[in-house]
C-alpha cells in the first residue's frame, strides 16, 4: 500500500467541508424545530383547555402537533441534506396507511373519544346507559371508557360503541320522575284507591311539590286497572325514593283492603253428549 497516494488530512476536510456545513444546518434545522415544536405544543394545549377545559383532549392535541411539527422539520433537514425526500414521504405515506387498517378499531374509538370529549355528553361520575352496559363513569380515555356498574364491577367500553349508541345520562338533570305503575282489581273503589295513592306520597318527604305529582288511571288492562303514579325527585333520590314508593304503597292497598290481583285467566268446559250406538255403526 503506498501511503504516498493517500490524501493529506487539509484535502479531507476540504472535500468534506460542504457535506459538514450542510450536516451542521440540518441538525440546526432539527435543534430550532424541536424547540419550536415544544412551543407550539405548549400553546395548542392551553388554547385547548382555554376553550374545552379538559386534559385528556389538550394532550392528545398538543401532542399531534408536536408530531406533525417535527415530521414537517424532519423531512427539511433530510432535503438540505441532499435526500430526495419524496421516497422517504412515500415511505411515510405508505406505513401510516397500513398502520391506520391495522388499527381500524382502535382510530374508531380513538375518534368517537374526541368526539365524546368535545361534545361532552357526560362526565366523570354521572350514571349512564350507553353501549349496552349502565353505570358510574369512572374515567374517560381517548380510547375507552370506564364504568362502575351498580354491582360495583369495572367495565372498559370502547369509545366507537358508546358512540355508536344512543346515549342516556341518568345525572346531567337536578331532578328525575318516577314512573311507578299500580294494579289494583276491578272491584276496587277508584277514588279509594287514588285517596290511598296520595296519601302514600304525601308522607314521602323526599318528593318535590313542583313540578306536582301525578296520579291517573292509564289502562284497563286484562286482569286489572292500572295507576299511573309519577312523582317528582331529587336525582340522587331516585332509586331510594322508588324502593320505599313500592313497598309503602302495597301496605297501604293491603290496610285499605284493595286487591292487587294476579294475571289470570277463565277456562271454560263444554262436555258433550255420548254418540248414540247407531252413529258408531
Amino acid at each position: 500500500m503506498n501511503l504516498d497516494k493517500l490524501p493529506d488530512f487539509a484535502t479531507v476536510i476540504a472535500w468534506a467541508q460542504p457535506f459538514l456545513i450542510k450536516l451542521a444546518i440540518a441538525a440546526g434545522i432539527v435543534l430550532l424545530g424541536m424547540w419550536i415544536a415544544q412551543r407550539l405544543a405548549a400553546l395548542v394545549r392551553r388554547l385547548v383547555l382555554r376553550a374545552r377545559s379538559d386534559q385528556a383532549l389538550a394532550s392528545f392535541v398538543s401532542k399531534l402537533a408536536h408530531i406533525a411539527i417535527m415530521v414537517f422539520v424532519i423531512m427539511a433537514a433530510l432535503g438540505h441534506l441532499g435526500i430526495d425526500t419524496t421516497a422517504a414521504a412515500a415511505i411515510v405515506g405508505g406505513s401510516a396507511l397500513a398502520i391506520g387498517l391495522s388499527l381500524q378499531a382502535q382510530l374508531s374509538s380513538l375518534a368517537a373519544g374526541i368526539m365524546l370529549i368535545m361534545f361532552r355528553p357526560f362526565r366523570i361520575g354521572d350514571f349512564i346507559e350507553a353501549g349496552g352496559m349502565s353505570g358510574t363513569v369512572e374515567d374517560i380515555h381517548m380510547v375507552k371508557t370506564v364504568l362502575r356498574t351498580g354491582n360495583n364491577q369495572i367495565v372498559h367500553i370502547p369509545n366507537a360503541q358508546i358512540w355508536n349508541s344512543p346515549i342516556v345520562n341518568f345525572s346531567s338533570e337536578p331532578t328525575r320522575r318516577i314512573d311507578l305503575t299500580v294494579g289494583v282489581s276491578y272491584d276496587a273503589d277508584l277514588r279509594q284507591t287514588r285517596s290511598v295513592l296520595e296519601s302514600v306520597l304525601a308522607a314521602e318527604t323526599r318528593i318535590l311539590e313542583k313540578p306536582a305529582p301525578v296520579i291517573a288511571v292509564a289502562e284497563l288492562a286484562d286482569s286489572a286497572v292500572l295507576f299511573k303514579v309519577r312523582p317528582w325527585v331529587k336525582t340522587a333520590d331516585y332509586w331510594a325514593v322508588l324502593f320505599a314508593l313500592t313497598e309503602a304503597t302495597k301496605n297501604a292497598l293491603d290496610d285499605a283492603d284493595i286487591g292487587i290481583p294476579y294475571p289470570q285467566m277463565d277456562v271454560h268446559l263444554h262436555s258433550q253428549s255420548a254418540s248414540s250406538p247407531a252413529e258408531n255403526t
